[in-house]
């Protein structure tokens, strides 16, 4: 009997299933060809635009598509290859819109094996140059993860969002140098003090404090840390959370600004309860929920309780 309402089940839900790929299929098509529309158009403006004047979003989680496919217009790329590390299953991501559009290659990471199972049997993973491997990211593994993959010297992109030791894993990179830098940055943290959590190597956003506010860098550190690395600040996306830098001897066609002008701040309302329930805190009260935390500030190499730095 079991036999039977399986078979009877999946003769019912096989159409059906096939029915939802070839929709979502028509729907990702018709979001591509549009976004085909806007890049010509930003192909024929001249003058140097600002990030937030130029962003779309056809896979990314906010507006970052636009923002990378106008930089890569005005950025020259000879090898077209990316990394990018916290996608989760590359549902949504920095990347998916460049593999697909502008047929790059890419290596991908994340600490789920789940999501880097899933990635593996998508039909992306047989129609594109695509490699993803399940790892979690540390400063001191991070440049092995990447040199075994296939990644050395001069590459297009890389985009780091791994919520926590942000700052500290683009630190440690030297084994590439990216023409194009995608970095998440905590905007609760504000622009005017460069701090980061301080490293741990097993990291995690919500283990950290339950609110899933403490993790990540402030603006000016990531900006400070470019400085160092040879890279320019070329803006933030619209919703305050990733900043985008360019290298220096390549950034002449592009606006570039200092860290307060290019800083965007987040209205995001995610913070949670100790049960993990949202509970929609905005605004500058976001920071009272971790001021008894200690962050590391980048520049005077010490460590100071949140409050301490923003009474």
């Amino acid at each position: 009997m079991k036999m039977l309402l399986k078979k009877i089940l999946k003769k019912i839900t096989s159409p059906l299933l096939s029915k939802i790929h070839s929709l979502e299929q028509d729907i990702e098509q018709n979001r591509i060809l549009l976004a085909q529309i806007l890049i010509k158009e930003l192909a024929e403006k001249k003058d140097p635009l600002r990030l937030l004047d130029v962003g779309f979003k056809v896979f990314s989680q906010w507006d970052e598509d636009g923002i990378i496919q106008y930089l890569i217009s005005r950025v020259p790329i000879e090898n077209k290859m990316f990394v990018e590390f916290g996608v989760e299953d590359y549902h949504e991501s920095n990347t998916r819109f460049l593999l697909i559009h502008n047929n790059w290659r890419g290596l991908l990471i994340d600490g789920n094996p789940s999501f880097i199972e899933r990635i593996k049997k998508s039909e992306l993973y047989w129609r594109y140059d695509l490699t993803a491997i399940n790892a979690f990211v540390t400063k001191d593994n991070i440049n092995e993860l990447i040199s075994s993959n296939g990644g050395k010297g001069d590459i297009g992109l890389l985009s780091i969002d791994i919520d926590g030791n942000d700052y500290w894993i683009w630190q440690a990179i030297n084994i590439i140098s990216p023409r194009i830098v995608i970095c998440e940055y905590n905007s609760i943290f504000g622009c005017k003090v460069p701090i980061t959590v301080p490293y741990e190597e097993q990291f995690n956003r919500t283990d950290a404090h339950y609110s899933n506010l403490y993790f990540g860098a402030s603006l000016k550190a990531l900006c400070l840390l470019a400085v160092q690395k040879g890279y320019s600040f070329v803006g933030s996306n619209s919703a305050g959370s990733n900043a985008f830098f360019v290298r220096k001897d390549i950034s002449s066609n592009l606006l570039t600004m200092d860290c307060q002008t290019g800083y965007v701040k987040s209205k995001a309302r995610e913070s949670r309860d100790k049960n993990g329930h949202l509970t929609y805190v905005s605004g500058d009260d976001r920071i009272k929920l971790i001021e008894h935390l200690k962050v590391f500030d980048v520049e005077k190499h010490v460590e100071k309780a949140i409050k301490e730095i923003f009474e």
